[in-house]
């Protein structure tokens, strides 16, 4: 019987941003009626569990991570009313949301920080970081290198300075204080109660750091305190961790089941872009190797792009400069000295064979699979946006419809531009389209993910590396009740290798997925074949003593 708690174990995750989805109402901005009207494809998609990224009210200085109101929706894309209906809806097809918790800093625009800077008094003045003189001894970086020169501003009001971790205009919120931690619990209590599963905690890193990059056992109190509440608040709700940096750190957010639920897998993503660069599993045994161990009941969320940068910050030198010579090699490819702002099929060259390897692998690492929205149909980027806007245009769902059935408002009224001509245009990728082409990209991601969701062995078995003798192979096995064998070969070049013991034994193997047709292995042919970029998986059932 499988975990009922334990249901971020499984399934597949969704990501996407409300005002780049769907307009319903023709103003040129996603909404959540617009939403609310693409549901039945992401449940025939197969789509488990959406994350939204910010819709609160902001500024839009920072796409929407600059909040001024926790307890809102952005009018631009509806109501309350709206979003507990989309939440309803996507519970009636089996979907689960999760929302972002901002709570590392708010906007400067936001009542706490206004009430701040005017009255020293106020107890919202100790919702921040401040400071008579600048700090000499601050060692940290500005998270955006290039945009920020300091990590300190003067606020001329309050006549003192402030601390901003991210941009000048997202103050830092003081997250030892007790009354911040109960804005926190108000905050998520108030969005659990209209039925979101959850929440992704964003910079998790930066929320347990000092001015000086300094982590003290103190700074998790905010975790452990946001762990107790969801669980007294709700029966099955879970906090998501977006959490970069050294393995040990990375282990410190699941601790013994009273921190987080799940963390993204950023390392194992690192490497991952790594191997496929230099067509070597080396890295990819290299990030299993460095993964902290965590808890039964905690997992990772394993994912290939999503709405930043693809962030090679934990990889060494010489690998961040091959990852960037296979899959960024011009500048403005590049964003803040080790990231990557592209999507998926251009950094692969829109290759077939590349795509599938890449999201057959990502599927069968142990955690739960995440994609993009657009991903599944290969959408492009477009870098003639600033910074990690390249990755958020506007969804393409017709090739014959105005701006590609995303809005039908004038294109220069468009909250994000559509993609037009060339490759990756609507006019050549979309959903309509696709949808018709039974050898289509959407078709074959719906294929893996119903395979997926059969294969509760990688969600939550015991996984283990099987050796091979081939270096551009990556082979490893996930058991439970029975047991999966999935091989990847990261190179070109087809290649051969002995039939692993645990297949050529087994009482019953079937094949459940491959990238073409291939001879199935026996006692005479103990040789498994795979093609360039080929990928194959196989259930097997054991003898019975």
């Amino acid at each position: 019987m499988l975990e009922k708690d334990h249901w971020y174990k499984g399934g597949v995750w969704y990501a996407l941003d409300v005002e780049t989805f769907q307009d319903s109402d023709g103003d040129g901005v996603g909404d959540f009626q617009g939403l609310i009207s693409r549901l039945d494809y992401l449940s025939t998609l197969g789509v488990t569990c959406i994350w939204l990224l910010p819709f609160y009210p902001s500024p839009g200085l920072d796409n929407g991570y600059d909040v001024m109101d926790y307890y809102n929706v952005d009018k631009r894309l509806g109501s309350l009313g709206d979003f507990t209906a989309f939440v309803r809806e996507a519970r009636e097809r089996g979907m689960r949301v999760l929302i972002d918790l901002v709570v590392n800093h708010t906007s400067c625009e936001h009542p706490w920080f206004q009430e701040a800077r005017k009255n020293k008094n106020s107890k919202y003045y100790k919702y921040y970081i401040w400071r008579k003189e600048k700090p000499e001894d601050s060692h940290a970086e500005p998270m955006f290198g290039g945009e920020e020169d300091d990590i300190w501003s003067y606020d001329e009001e309050a006549q003192e300075y402030y601390l901003h971790r991210f941009y000048s205009h997202q103050p830092d919120l003081e997250i030892t204080n007790p009354d911040v931690h109960k804005e926190i619990f108000n905050i998520m209590g108030f969005w659990l109660a209209l039925g979101v599963s959850g929440f992704r905690v964003d910079a998790a890193h930066i929320l347990v750091q000092d001015d000086s990059d300094e982590t003290a056992e103190h700074f998790y109190e905010l975790l452990e305190d946001m762990r107790s509440y969801i669980n007294n608040h709700s029966t099955d709700a879970i906090l998501l961790a977006e959490a970069t940096g050294p393995p040990e750190m990375i282990a410190n957010f699941f601790k013994e089941e009273t921190r987080m639920h799940m963390a993204f897998n950023f390392l194992m993503n690192q490497h991952l872009f790594h191997a496929m660069a230099i067509q070597d599993a080396a890295p990819l045994k290299k990030g299993f190797a460095l993964l902290p161990d965590k808890p039964e009941a905690c997992t990772w969320l394993n994912f290939l792009r999503h709405h930043d940068e693809l962030t090679l910050v934990d990889l060494d030198k010489k690998d961040i400069e091959e990852t960037f010579a296979a899959f960024a090699p011009e500048k403005n490819m590049q964003i803040f000295g080790h990231g990557i702002r592209r999507r998926l099929a251009p950094m692969l060259g829109n290759n077939r064979q590349q795509l599938e390897l890449c999201y057959s692998l990502m599927f069968s690492l142990p955690g739960t699979p995440l994609i993009q929205y657009g991903a599944e149909i290969g959408m492009g980027d477009d870098l003639s946006l600033p910074g990690r806007i390249s990755v958020r245009t506007a969804m393409q769902w017709s090739s014959t419809e105005k701006n590609g059935g995303f809005s039908t408002a004038p294109a220069d009224q468009l909250v994000r531009p559509v993609i037009s001509g060339g490759p990756y245009g609507f006019e050549e990728v979309s959903v309509r389209d696709q949808q018709n082409n039974s050898f289509s990209l959407l078709n074959w991601i719906e294929r893996l993910i119903r395979i997926r969701r059969q294969c509760h062995e990688i969600g939550r078995g015991k996984w283990e590396l099987i050796e091979t003798g081939q270096k551009s192979v990556l082979a490893h096995s996930c058991t439970l009740y029975s047991t999966l064998l999935v091989f990847h070969n990261l190179s070109e070049t087809p290649c051969s290798f002995t039939v692993p013991s645990a297949l050529l034994e087994a009482a019953e193997a079937t094949e459940y997925l491959s990238d073409q047709s291939y001879s199935r292995p026996d006692a005479n042919d103990k040789l498994l074949e795979l093609g360039p970029y080929g990928y194959r998986w196989f259930r097997v059932r054991h003898k019975m003593l």
